[in-house]
């Protein structure tokens, strides 16, 4: 049983990580707590799906722009300084929501820039936070660590979204935006207390040269760049959450005003994160498999079929909420397995004058594809209806993935023990 259950060596290996874990998931409550609240104001606002998902494409392109800049930055500077900058970036514009509901504006184009804002800042920070986990661990630790770290951002994507349904019906979007500027704090303290953590080798001030020089490392680096293509498959094709207003309030809850169904949406939102918590908490074999590629190809797969499966249900038997969360949560517990191995690839594989830069494009990918994947799933759901968007989605996401591992059958042999870009 031991053996079965989370490995949390990581925790009492580094104290420095211990508090950036701590950090993360306390501040990541508010975070999705403030997901939920733009997502249900856009809808009050508008009544459409293709809206929602229009919350996701507004902060694209300064997600691509700011995981290029971002990571080049993170392989010039130290990586502490660089998170705390964007940090207090990602702070400042949370307070910009407050403003904007304390004023009563009411406005989606206010909201998308603020995402857009959130979307830059996010880019830089994420890559400097994963870029330090080789400085802080011994490498054996850090299929643990990448599993502990899923573990305190799905917490945080559980219980934020419950509180933030549970808050918004009680009193409104501004009390979750408040809520998540005081909780970000947490954030800013665990990258303070950090020790320097210069790169191993010094960078020149980087420009587009430095970009560039990193998109092509990627040409040279097939598992690496097939880790990035079978997440695309999953995040692009298969990512419902742009739906979960429209079926917390027409196909869960039957209304489609008021925020009654906030609630729904609440537990919408937490499903996947507490199928992922499930899978954690199960995690203890992680660190024993090897061949990551194949782990990671099974887990994308089971991703497809979960989200499809959610889609048939609530054509066969609406109103089912349990059936659809469940659904839901599989794909989550799915994605974690998927994403523990992604980022060892990235971490183990890549050299170090390059991981801040291939993390820069790791959360273009894992952060922009769920982004054009809510722009994707929100326009086929304006024409087909949001049950057999997921079920079309799911099917891609599917088919996308087996093709790509039969043109490039070197992945399926990844072995961990032997890391090789």
């Amino acid at each position: 049983m031991r053996r079965l259950l989370t490995d949390v060596r990581p925790l009492r290996a580094s104290s420095a990580y211990r508090r950036l874990w701590i950090g993360q998931a306390i501040s990541g409550f508010g975070q999705q707590m403030s997901v939920v609240a733009v997502a249900w104001e856009v809808w009050a606002l508008t009544q459409s799906s293709f809206s929602v998902g229009l919350v996701g494409l507004s902060g694209l392109l300064p997600l691509v722009l700011g995981g290029l800049y971002g990571g080049a930055l993170v392989d010039a500077f130290d990586r502490r300084t660089v998170a705390i900058a964007s940090a207090v970036g990602l702070w400042v514009s949370s307070i910009g929501l407050v403003v904007h509901s304390a004023l009563g504006w009411d406005s989606v184009g206010v909201l998308y820039g603020i995402v857009a804002v959130q979307a830059l800042f996010f880019a830089v920070n994420n890559p400097a936070r994963s870029a330090m986990l080789p400085q802080l661990l011994p490498a054996h630790l850090l299929p643990a660590a990448n599993a502990l770290g899923m573990a305190a951002t799905n917490l945080s994507f559980t219980v934020g979204p419950l509180l933030g349904g549970a808050l918004i019906a009680w009193r409104g979007v501004e009390a979750a935006y408040v809520t998540d500027v005081v909780l970000y704090l947490a954030a800013l303290y665990s990258v303070l207390r950090l020790p320097a953590l210069p790169p191993a080798t010094k960078m020149p001030v980087p420009g587009v040269r430095s970009v560039v020089d990193g998109l092509r490392f990627l040409r040279t680096a097939p598992n690496i760049a097939m880790s990035f293509v079978v997440d695309l498959c999953a995040m692009v094709f298969a990512q419902p959450r742009a739906l979960f207003p429209a079926l917390a309030a027409t196909v869960y809850a039957g209304s489609a005003t008021g925020d009654a169904g906030a609630s729904s949406l609440g537990l919408l939102q937490a499903s996947p994160a507490i199928g992922s918590l499930i899978a954690f908490v199960l995690s203890g074999w992680v660190s024993r498999v090897h061949r990551h590629g194949i782990a990671i190809t099974v887990a994308v797969v089971a991703y497809g079929a979960s989200v499809s499966a959610a889609g048939f249900a609530a054509v066969g038997v609406p109103g089912l909420l349990w059936l659809g969360l469940s659904c839901f949560a599989l794909s989550g517990a799915a994605d974690m397995i998927s994403a523990a191995y992604r980022s060892t690839i990235l971490q183990t594989a890549a050299p170090d004058e390059m991981r801040g830069r291939m993390q820069g494009l790791f959360i273009v990918v894992v952060a922009g594809g769920p982004r054009l994947g809510d722009f994707l799933i929100g326009s086929l759901a304006s024409v087909v209806g949001e049950e057999w968007a997921m079920v079309v989605g799911g099917g891609l996401c599917i088919t996308g993935v087996l093709l790509a591992v039969t043109l490039n059958r070197r992945f399926l042999a990844y072995d961990g023990r032997h890391p090789a870009p």
